[in-house]
């Protein structure tokens, strides 16, 4: 029989359980209110205490006891009706949970795909930014050799039009012929000769400049157009990246509605359970419906065939996290940023100036005077590789959805030492220290080696 209490306080309640209909046992169970917890807590927290138990010890249904002098026990029916009802709870407490799961996973899946999107952005873009590069190099040497042929043309026509107007277009045989020595033949053969040379030279150095003409001018052309078709794969990749984290940030939003409203009805779910069969049995049967939290994640263990860098400089790596932790609290702007400090940001960041992952790590290290690329997979690819073991301050690690696949690489931070990394995580976020952590780690590198 329920005893009265103030309001918020402690009932204890008494129960009848009834042990193959022929006798029955007064017990005691406290009825604890769940509604107060999962309202301070969000989804996950409610879920830990929901799911905290060891085995189910009430495996009836029980019911209040009827005072008097022979208390009866409920009858097969209601002990059968009970029992259904507590297990259609558990099951929709499971269902409740799992939907909670999935949608979570979905999201996360959806936040990976746009990294991985944005990366390949950032790789192509790099690649384009390159070839232009190299196009307007080969377009400055085409234009050279252009106008140096110009140059040799033109000393080709002044030197015709001597040989025209002194009258010596055929070998200088008139020349010779109307000398008035023998002495004055052989010093105008000599000048002959010598102009024979000259205008050998002047042949051979027009087909030479006309052939790098050529030549320059075909680079110059054909590294424009790789320039124009990577320019155009960057493009595409971006749209495909934009869409990816504006589709991310969607269902991240409809998640946070979901999960408001999951909460509610995990939490009546519970109270439900609670009053068939005490608070202690509720917590119990949830927890078999409820996967317990993950072990903690420890460092991988070596592999055995990652090669050992140099220790590298400890002064480059120390310049380098001093660089980005001058910036600790600067906005996350997705794809912002870069060798020359915080940048603006891309849509469905535009207007954002900070830093993405791999834009802080590659400003980073470019005031410790050293070149990387900007996006996370070609950072990893293109540096010295690090033991997890063998961990130092300045070196950057790289987390993905695949930990044994480096293409799967989505976000990178630079190690600070002691278990801690600064990043720069997603957006609404900031560039912040953060403890290291092991889930879905895939590898470091060492810029400074």
């Amino acid at each position: 029989m329920a005893r009265p209490f103030p309001s918020g306080g402690r009932a204890l309640e008494e129960v009848t359980i009834v042990d193959s209909g022929t006798r029955s046992t007064t017990v005691q169970s406290g009825l604890r209110a769940v509604t107060g917890a999962a309202k301070r807590s969000g989804v996950r927290t409610a879920m830990r205490i929901t799911g905290t138990a060891v085995a189910v010890a009430v495996a009836v249904g029980l019911t209040p006891a009827v005072a008097g002098a022979a208390p009866r026990g409920p009858s097969d029916s209601q002990i059968a009706a009970a029992q259904a009802a507590a297990d259609a709870v558990t099951a929709r407490i499971g269902d409740l949970s799992g939907r909670l799961t999935a949608a979570q996973a979905d999201v996360d899946a959806a936040h990976a795909s746009s990294a991985l999107a944005l990366d390949g952005y950032q790789a192509r873009q790099t690649a384009y930014e390159d070839a232009q590069q190299r196009a307007d190099a080969a377009a400055a040497a085409a234009a050279q050799a252009t106008a140096d042929l110009g140059v040799a043309r033109s000393e080709i026509i002044a030197f015709a039009r001597r040989s025209y107007m002194q009258g010596s277009t055929y070998s200088g045989a008139a020349a010779l012929i109307t000398a008035s020595d023998p002495a004055e033949m052989i010093q105008r053969a000599a000048l002959l000769e010598a102009a024979g040379g000259h205008r050998s030279d002047v042949l051979d150095r027009v087909t030479v400049l006309q052939e790098q003409a050529t030549a320059t001018e075909t680079i110059a052309r054909t590294t424009l157009t790789e320039a124009a078709t990577l320019q155009e794969q960057a493009t595409a990749a971006l749209a495909v990246a934009q869409s990816a984290e504006i589709s991310a940030r969607e269902q991240a939003a409809a998640l946070g509605t979901q999960q408001a409203q999951l909460q509610t009805e995990l939490v009546s779910a519970q109270q439900q359970l609670t009053s068939l069969i005490g608070e202690r049995a509720a917590a119990q049967r949830t927890a078999l419906v409820v996967a317990p939290a993950p072990k903690p994640a420890t460092p991988p263990a070596p592999s055995g065939n990652t090669p050992r860098p140099g220790s590298g400089s400890a002064s480059e790596a120390q310049a380098a996290i001093d660089a980005a932790m001058a910036y600790r609290g600067l906005p996350y702007a997705w794809g912002g940023g870069g060798t020359r400090g915080p940048g603006p940001g891309m849509d469905p960041d535009e207007g954002v100036i900070g830093f993405d992952c791999s834009g802080l790590t590659q400003y980073a290290y470019a005031q410790a005077g050293i070149s990387i690329p900007r996006n996370s997979r070609s950072q990893y690819s293109a540096l010295p590789k690090v033991s997890s073991s063998d961990l130092q301050a300045g070196d950057l690690v790289f987390w993905g959805s695949d930990p044994s696949d480096p293409d799967s690489i989505t976000h990178v931070a630079l190690y600070l030492g002691g278990g801690k990394v600064i990043q720069a995580p997603q957006s609404g976020d900031v560039v912040k220290t953060s403890d290291m952590w092991w889930r879905n780690y895939v590898g470091a590198v060492r810029p400074s080696a």
